[in-house]
């Protein structure tokens, strides 16, 4: 945990999200940093903007991901579902261990950049049975918990709501408000999708509504943190807004620009 400032001494948490692979840049991610937090989303499956990149690609080749791309990018998942599948048949009843392997591969040099102290919490396409084998004592993982940083209380709510893409941590609404639930009233509360806000949940490059939580908007308006942080839609068409008292706040994507989000007190 970061220190408590004691007199005049400030507290500076730096935040990303959407990690999706760039371990470069996370091994430089808390510097200058109390504390690091991650909002989730470390495994990189299939780059939407430079589709050679990713688990999907390494498997099928880059043509294939472009085509898988333009499916889901005019929301055939359908048809997308059924390409994958021809896809996938190839390689057999061998697919779970095709994608843990590739994670385990990812995850080993991910979790090996995270500076100490760092603060997690999963993305919808983590795979949260991994995360204790990589997890070192230095990273401490958040799921519907809370952690008192510098004087402030952070809440932390991980995964993301059931959509056609069947990414692996998808739970379902009853459950994820539940853990906002049970996180309570914090100073900032850090989850990996937004509140269910139309600006904040459109990704102006994929062209669709991601999902955001209805929950997760209820309890801003209810319990007035002083910020809600959270990643998810990588290219939204506003990056922060308050609602009410709240300043909210998207701190992805740092696949794409390498930057941490920071916050000073």
């Amino acid at each position: 945990m970061a220190p408590t400032p004691g007199g005049n001494r400030r507290t500076r948490i730096h935040v990303v999200s959407d990690v999706h692979g760039n371990a470069r840049d996370l091994a430089r991610a808390g510097d200058g940093a109390d504390a690091l937090i991650c909002l989730g989303d470390l495994v990189l499956f299939l780059d939407y903007a430079d589709h050679s990149r990713g688990i999907f690609p390494d498997l099928f080749g880059v043509e294939n991901a472009d085509r898988i791309v333009e499916l889901r990018t005019a929301r055939r998942f359908e048809e997308a579902r059924e390409f994958g599948a021809l896809l996938w048949s190839g390689i057999g009843s061998d697919r779970a261990a095709a994608i843990e392997k590739a994670v385990r591969k990812q995850y080993a040099e991910l979790f090996g950049a995270f500076p100490t102290p760092t603060y997690a919490t999963y993305g919808n396409v983590d795979m949260p049975m991994l995360w204790p084998e990589y997890a070192g004592p230095g990273t401490t993982v958040l799921d519907g918990e809370r952690v008192e940083i510098g004087g402030w209380v952070f809440g932390f709510v991980g995964g993301g709501l059931m959509t056609p893409m069947r990414t692996p941590y998808e739970i379902s609404d009853e459950e994820y408000a539940a853990k906002i639930e049970a996180v309570g009233e914090v100073d900032v509360l850090c989850t990996h999708i937004p509140p269910e806000v139309p600006e904040l949940v459109y990704d102006t490059v994929a062209r669709r509504f991601e999902r955001g939580s209805r929950a997760l908007l209820d309890a801003i308006r209810r319990t007035r943190p002083r910020y809600s942080l959270f990643g998810h839609v990588h290219q939204p068409l506003a990056r922060r807004m308050r609602i009410g008292a709240t300043e909210c706040v998207n701190v992805g994507h740092f696949a794409g620009s390498g930057r941490p989000w920071a916050l000073e007190w």
